[in-house]
């Protein structure tokens, strides 16, 4: 079953251009309805903050938004208005709540959402806690796509890390709705070096599942020891040629994320490739 629904979530003009060069790489190879969303917040004034926030403040506030949100909305024109799928743009005001929550709610008729990366510095800026809401609570595969990535590709060769998880499954199975006969999937299961190299077989057993779709299958067997995962999989996502990364994401509880850290934050932060993250 393909994709026919597609959110692209537009956050901000230097990801724009990533985020719509993916959303349409995707709408035209199947077909689907893209949705364009900016969401405005407001102004947010913290009770037991004894400072006077004078009107023009919130003016200038509103109108940089509403700018910001005229440029954005003329980066999805630019690259849907010659396209034979149907495209729209809606503008979503947060309210009360924060963007991420309205970015999730908005997610929830949609078959894949597409949102930019943060870049290397993701660690220490409010993308990552924007990225981490959506991944989490918007029950859809998220396709993240880096802020300097220019996909001419996605889904003809994909490289799926595998480890047997509820996660991995939803992974695997989200991202063969993008593939095609024909394509390409790079089943990796990655190891921890304490378990040995060999082969499992559910890896085996997935394999087998996306051949009955036509979908050409590799396995590849890692064990890892340092930096971790997301290193892992984005070297052999390059040797392999992969067009974007396939995973489960956050696997732990929201304390263990927290002050473990996840192969999904890595990736988030150091992928080169578009990710999707299912959950």
């Amino acid at each position: 079953m393909s994709i026919k629904t597609i959110l692209a979530c537009l956050t901000s003009e230097s990801s724009a251009d990533a985020v719509m060069t993916a959303a349409c790489a995707l709408a035209r190879r199947h077909d689907a309805h893209l949705i364009g969303l900016r969401t405005i917040e407001a102004l947010m004034v913290y009770p037991g903050i004894a400072l006077h926030i004078p009107d023009s403040a919130h003016d200038d506030y509103g109108s940089s938004q509403l700018e910001q949100t005229e440029a954005l909305k003329a980066v999805f024109e630019k690259y849907t208005h010659a396209e034979q799928f149907v495209s729209e743009w809606r503008t979503v005001r947060t309210g009360m709540a924060m963007a991420a929550d309205r970015i999730a709610e908005s997610a929830g008729c949609a078959d894949i959402v597409v949102i930019a990366g943060g870049g290397t510095d993701i660690h220490q800026s409010a993308d990552m806690k924007l990225l981490e809401t959506v991944i989490h609570d918007s029950g859809r595969p998220v396709l993240v796509v880096p802020p300097t990535a220019r996909p001419d590709t996605l889904g003809r060769s994909v490289l799926i890390g595998w480890n047997g998880t509820r996660e991995a499954v939803r992974a695997a199975h989200d991202v063969l709705s993008l593939l095609q006969e024909g394509d390409i999937a790079h089943i990796v299961h990655v190891n921890d070096s304490s378990h040995g190299a060999d082969q499992d077989a559910t890896s085996r057993e997935l394999a087998a599942a996306f051949a009955r779709h036509g979908v050409e299958t590799t396995l590849v067997q890692k064990t890892w020891t340092h930096p971790g995962v997301a290193t892992a999989l984005n070297k052999e996502a390059f040797e392999r040629g992969a067009d974007m990364i396939a995973i489960g994401a956050f696997g732990h509880s929201r304390a263990y994320d927290f002050i473990i850290g996840t192969a999904t934050r890595d990736l988030l932060g150091r992928s080169n490739l578009p990710v999707l993250f299912s959950r």
